[in-house]
């Protein structure tokens, strides 16, 4: 394999346009997840260290593997959005624990008592199914109010998802640890009374379906908190806990102690030695375009994120709106679709042809989407572009070996389909600050409505008022700019979190290990391609 040679030059106008408003959205990102550490606000976290716990993210640190990764979830998950925390009152992500990867996730006690939002339910749900998906054992920290009783509508019917969700991967033979440190009320008792193992914090850990306010009012029982659930009750008496912890620090000691009996996890494959890509990573915040209109080329991403700049590029001349190739990262073997352009006939059927390629070798694909959508008119659609579009879609759609996606910039139409966009369920998925995602562009599609609009009277012979339509135009443009914004999709959990571009490379390796975790099979089996 040669490496990439790269053209860039960082004295080039172009690139330090790009380089200082990127750099300017990842200052932005910053400041935003530094936000997103303060849990429920000053007075409430003080409240809790008074109470001599630690903080959620103190636990995970704790509990992870001295100088190893996690790599976090949905950070900023609820960003922006009515009655939400940053956060969503959720810390959760991928760690080492005792060697071995795991699935943890921490209730933040000091946003409403740990108790579960609607967007809080959703970050819940991903991180289970990160969990699922990737074959990885689950830590449950758990300090939760249960349901968030002014949304329960929103949250109470899907909610029983999670517990059976936990079930079945104990069946799976991946199996789950719950350690409570402090209230866990209805919903947050289950948690633990669903979990393979318990441990307790010894006069902090209180589990119980309901409260002495509620038994008191449905029986007429009057019972203190600590003979109605605590740690000690449920260790000697009920056989909730497995495990009695002395301290909140002995509790996560033991947590450890119960993964570092595990089973070894499956064999990892024969990775090549690491080789650290030629061009250094800052320079991608020359090479995206701030302007997600402007196009720029994929090849220069690829080469600052897989080993040596080194790329295997397939069919180079044939399609080339899309980029295909094999190539490492941390030693990983993996298969690249990147866009350098609109979807074609000829890019759709390559990209189609490169996965059933990665299949047929069990090789990982990386998704690098930046995509305004295949390619319309005339002479596309009798060149056939959407009996080809699907081609491609089917072959995301039914691929079995690891996807992972990220968003380098646009992300419009059918192309976030194809490019194995969030609904085609990749393992991982991230975006770079500069990324929109939408139907189409917001100049587009309010262009279009203005058509449909300007037809639709011409036809009926209304008159039409210029200056009414075009303010209609303009208020639609920005909301679509507005819901096409990347903290407008990472509040709603359409992706894992928005990431400095310069970290790509070791999020994908983090990825990548995880999806190890789980036999990586590809398959020949497919639906029918309409040829």
């Amino acid at each position: 394999m040669l490496p990439i040679k790269s053209i860039i030059n960082p004295s080039d106008e172009t690139y330090r346009t790009n380089y200082a408003a990127n750099s300017s959205a990842v200052e932005r990102l910053s400041n935003e997840l530094a936000r997103s550490t303060k849990g429920g606000g000053e007075q409430y976290v003080k409240r809790h260290l008074a109470r001599g716990r630690l903080l959620p993210r103190e636990r995970i640190e704790m509990l992870l593997d001295e100088g190893s990764y996690f790599l976090e979830i949905a950070p900023l998950a609820g960003i922006g959005m009515e009655n939400e925390f940053v956060g969503a009152g959720v810390v959760g992500g991928v760690g080492l624990v005792s060697g071995r990867e795991c699935i943890i996730i921490a209730n933040e006690a000091t946003v409403k008592g740990g108790a579960v939002s609607e967007i809080g339910q959703l970050k819940n749900r991903r991180l289970s199914d990160v969990g699922t998906e990737n074959r990885l054992p689950s830590i449950s920290l758990v300090e939760s109010a249960g349901a968030d009783l002014p949304v329960q509508a929103k949250i109470f019917v899907p909610g029983g998802r999670g517990f059976r969700e936990i079930t079945r991967r104990s069946k799976m033979r991946i199996p789950s640890i719950s350690v409570v440190f402090g209230n866990s009320t209805a919903g947050g008792a289950y948690l633990p009374g669903m979990s393979d193992y318990v441990v307790m914090v010894k006069k902090q850990a209180q589990v119980f379906l309901g409260g002495p306010p509620l038994v008191k009012m449905a029986t007429g029982e009057i019972v203190d908190e600590e003979s109605l659930g605590g740690a000690e009750m449920h260790s000697r008496i009920s056989g909730l806990s497995d495990y009695l912890a002395e301290d909140e620090l002995d509790g996560l000691r033991i947590a450890r102690d119960i993964v570092s009996h595990y089973s070894d996890p499956i064999p990892k494959p024969n990775l090549k030695p690491v080789e650290e890509p030629l061009y250094p990573a800052d320079e991608l915040l020359g090479v995206a375009s701030a302007d997600v209109r402007v196009p720029f080329e994929s090849r220069e991403v690829i080469a600052r994120i897989v080993d040596g700049s080194k790329f295997d590029e397939f069919k180079a001349k044939y399609g080339t709106t899309l980029v295909t190739g094999f190539g490492y990262i941390h030693g990983y073997s993996v298969g690249i679709l990147a866009n350098n352009g609109v979807l074609m006939s000829e890019s759709a059927g390559k990209g189609a042809q490169f996965i059933h390629l990665c299949n047929q070798q069990n090789i990982p694909l990386i998704f690098l989407q930046n995509i305004t959508g295949f390619m319309v008119g005339r002479t596309y659609e009798e060149q056939g572009i959407i009996r080809n579009g699907a081609k491609l879609i089917n072959a995301v759609s039914n691929s079995t070996v690891p996807a992972i996606t990220i968003m380098t910039g646009s992300s419009y139409g059918a192309g976030n389909y194809a490019m194995c966009g969030r609904a085609y369920e990749p393992r991982f998925l991230f975006t770079w600050p500069n990324h929109r995602i939408a139907v189409m562009g917001p100049q587009q599609l309010s262009g279009v409505m203005d058509i449909i609009k300007r037809e639709a009277l011409s036809k009926q012979g209304l008159p039409i008022d210029e200056e009414k339509l075009v303010a209609s135009k303009l208020a639609l443009e920005a909301r679509i700019e507005a819901e096409s914004d990347p903290y407008f999709a990472t509040a709603r959990l359409w992706d894992d979190g928005i990431i400095d571009p310069r970290d790509t490379r070791t999020v994908l390796a983090i990825s990548l290990s995880a999806a190890y975790n789980r036999p990586v099979e590809g398959t020949m089996e497919w639906g029918v391609f309409r040829h």
